[in-house]
């Protein structure tokens, strides 16, 4: 199965206008972004589980990270509300449900295979700093190494913001709005830019919470390889 598997093209997905969709656990479903495999695959989704539904026990032989956007998701290492983002290393394991219900963005299989840092974090209880080099806007900080930054970043109402994309860009929209191109994306719009292009950004009258993802692409044939070893 292939989702906006086309990695060299700027994609907008209005998610929240997305049928969900069944997983194969009951109670399970998802709204996919971007998709490149069947079951198993490296996949962006939102996810959704109903109240007292969990899926069985797996290892992510490709990692997990996920942001929890609603209600208490919760496995045998604890519960994560919403703001928690974890990121679950290759070959980590555990068996995942909601007592409560919740809505989380997940993306998966798009670990380095050497990756075992484990990381568990409420973005709620983080303090903001401003951006490195973009004015009006700060941001929490995630995660960052040589291969990728993760943050939410806060923009200030009716800003611009131009940058360069060398090794690609995602964001999803987690409060407020911001034209980019001639898009319209708010709550749950998902934008992914690919390699050697730019963001071009009018930010809505109520400013924007929005969670980002910088420089990822630049392994992803490495992650897709790896992938169709295991499918």
């Amino acid at each position: 199965m292939k989702i906006n598997s086309e990695f060299d093209r700027r994609v907008v997905v209005h998610s929240t206008a997305q049928q969900w969709l069944e997983s194969p656990m009951a109670g399970v479903f998802r709204r996919p972004l971007d998709r490149v495999g069947a079951e198993l695959a490296r996949a962006t989704s939102i996810v959704k589980y109903m109240p007292n539904s969990q899926f069985s026990p797996h290892i992510h032989t490709g990692g997990e990270e996920f942001l929890i956007l609603d209600g208490v998701f919760q496995d045998e290492h604890g519960d994560y509300p919403a703001g928690s983002y974890v990121r679950n290393p290759p070959e980590s394991r555990h068996t995942p449900g909601s007592a409560l219900g919740c809505v989380m963005f997940v993306k998966l299989w798009q670990f380095r295979p050497d990756d075992r840092q484990h990381v568990n974090l409420d973005s709620n209880s983080m303090q903001t700093v401003a951006h490195e080099y973009i004015e009006n806007v700060s941001l929490v900080p995630l995660y960052n190494d040589e291969y990728e930054d993760v943050s939410i970043e806060y923009w200030e109402a009716n800003s611009t913001i131009a940058v360069d994309v060398a090794d690609g860009l995602e964001i999803l929209v987690l409060e407020g709005s911001f034209i980019e191109g001639e898009d319209a994306l708010n709550e749950l719009s998902w934008l992914r830019l690919p390699r050697c292009s730019s963001l071009n950004v009018r930010v809505g009258a109520s400013g924007a919470k929005v969670w980002v993802k910088r420089n990822h692409l630049r392994t992803l044939n490495e992650q897709i390889q790896r992938l169709s070893q295991f499918s």
